[in-house]
């Protein structure tokens, strides 16, 4: 699996999204998707799926080391007061005594950013992390957590897809250092239809599917996740290293981005989402 350097952390170029994965899905794919060459899983404390990451990983044979674990805090936790605990507690679920990566799952918190980062540090500095990040953090608010960090940040996971215009937030990653992780690269479904898609696709005697991850991946410093409940797909999707596209191929995905084509902005949660995107 070829990895993206971003402040010291080599980060699995694709990663399995396991969002909305029920126990029964999670116990059919998981192992699958390991099988099939996935060494990146993604969840979080709120999709309430870290012990079946756990159950998975420790019944994969393979060594812990081989296989980089991200999850999230979810935003009730950021209380000092309860931070580190509800970390212990996705370290018992993951049946793991580190995490590879931890983020703040969302920006809408009364607890002051400060705090949250200091919580971040205070578990590097324990060991029982190895890189921190965020998630769903506008360019101002990634700015101001990457100066309030000691530990350096890595990344900032986003919804990020054809349809949605992430240029200037990716700038602003890089050139602090991070990594983009894009979520939701399917647009749930839209890039299926779309007639540029489908002729790049044909082109290159490849999958929608494989084109968009590529496209995503393809770009500097940013890592896809891929998510499917079709054991099918698997292979498919994990098949994205064997061709490039032209750069008029990725400047014609590119040119699909439209206002409006945010998908994920739950109220009380995101921030001021940066006018570019």
């Amino acid at each position: 699996m070829q990895t993206v350097a971003a402040n010291g952390a080599q980060l699995p170029v694709l990663g399995f999204g396991t969002y909305g994965m029920d126990t029964g899905d999670m116990l059919r794919m998981l192992p699958a998707a390991l099988k099939a060459g996935f060494r990146h899983i993604d969840t979080a404390q709120i999709y309430g799926n870290e012990a079946e990451v756990g159950e998975c990983v420790a019944q994969s044979g393979l060594a812990r080391r081989e296989i980089f674990i991200t999850t999230k805090v979810w935003v009730s936790n950021y209380p000092t007061v309860r931070f580190a605990a509800s970390v212990e507690e996705s370290l018992r679920r993951l049946r793991s005594d580190y995490i590879d990566l931890l983020l703040l799952h969302w920006p809408g918190s009364p607890v002051p950013l400060a705090d949250q980062i200091g919580s971040l540090n205070a578990l590097v500095q324990a060991g029982k992390v190895r890189h921190i990040g965020v998630s769903n953090f506008n360019r101002a608010m990634m700015a101001n957590a990457v100066r309030l960090s000691d530990v350096p940040l890595v990344t900032n996971q986003v919804e990020y897809h054809p349809f949605l215009n992430q240029s200037a937030l990716l700038a602003s990653a890089r050139g602090a250092g991070l990594a983009l992780t894009a979520y939701c690269p399917m647009a749930i479904g839209r890039v299926f239809d779309e007639p540029v898609l489908k002729e790049i696709a044909a082109g290159h005697r490849k999958s929608i599917a494989q084109i968009v991850l590529r496209w995503v991946i393809q770009q500097d410093r940013v890592v896809a996740l891929s998510k499917t409940t079709n054991p099918a797909r698997l292979a498919e999707n994990v098949t994205i290293f064997d061709f490039e596209l032209a750069q008029a191929e990725m400047a014609q995905i590119h040119a699909l981005a439209r206002p409006g084509s945010r998908i994920v902005n739950p109220p009380g949660l995101s921030p001021e989402w940066d006018s570019a995107v």
